[in-house]
């Protein structure tokens, strides 16, 4: 009977042994199968961006769209895509590739538009346009003017010269006092020479 339960214990144990073991294995695949989902889910999110800027060039082709270049300092270029109805977003192309900026409020009335997920940030005054780079807290493009703000900013350029050449016209002939008269005029309450006064007193 010693012998009998002994041998039991054994093999409830070797069972036990054996069924761990294979289990193991079979634990370690549903870790694997889970960790092969999860992985495909981090490259989706990645991926969403991506999935932005591919659509923004389908907005651009768009009949309703408007299409503005410009040209920055030092060479830069971009271009701003908007629909004509829609003063909320506008697509910027810098450096090959779309953004989709989103309109944000400002009490100085210039125009304001930004990209959270990559930290672009277009600011549009009358005059000119700057792009920023929030993340990296630096001026990508400064001094972007359109065609319309080249041409106005010509035609002040163009209106300020003729004023200048008149002003310095106008400085050129102005001839100090005095200086074209041979000998100087004498003022009338201006005392007589001494050698006159002593001869008025004898």
């Amino acid at each position: 009977m010693y012998l009998n339960l002994k041998k039991t214990l054994l093999a409830t144990t070797l069972a036990l042994i054996a069924f761990g073991v294979g289990s193991a294995p079979t634990a370690m695949a549903e870790n694997t199968a889970m960790a092969a989902q999860k992985a495909p889910a981090k490259k989706k999110a990645k991926a969403e961006p991506k999935e932005e800027e591919a659509s923004a060039p389908s907005e651009a082709d768009d009949g309703d769209t408007i299409t503005t270049d410009y040209r920055c300092e030092l060479g830069n270029t971009l271009t701003i895509f908007q629909h004509e109805g829609d003063d909320s977003h506008i697509a910027l192309r810098w450096k090959k590739r779309i953004h989709r900026l989103e309109r944000v409020g400002t009490t100085t009335g210039a125009l304001r538009f930004q990209n959270t997920s990559y930290g672009l940030i277009w600011i549009g005054i009358p005059s000119k346009g700057m792009l920023l780079d929030a993340k990296l807290n630096r001026q990508l493009a400064n001094e972007c003017k359109n065609a319309e703000q080249e041409k106005i900013e010509l035609a002040a350029k163009e209106a300020e010269k003729p004023a200048d050449s008149a002003a310095s016209a106008a400085h050129d002939k102005v001839v100090p006092a005095g200086a074209g008269d041979k000998q100087p005029k004498r003022n009338r309450l201006a005392v007589p020479p001494k050698s006159k006064q002593k001869s008025e007193s004898n």
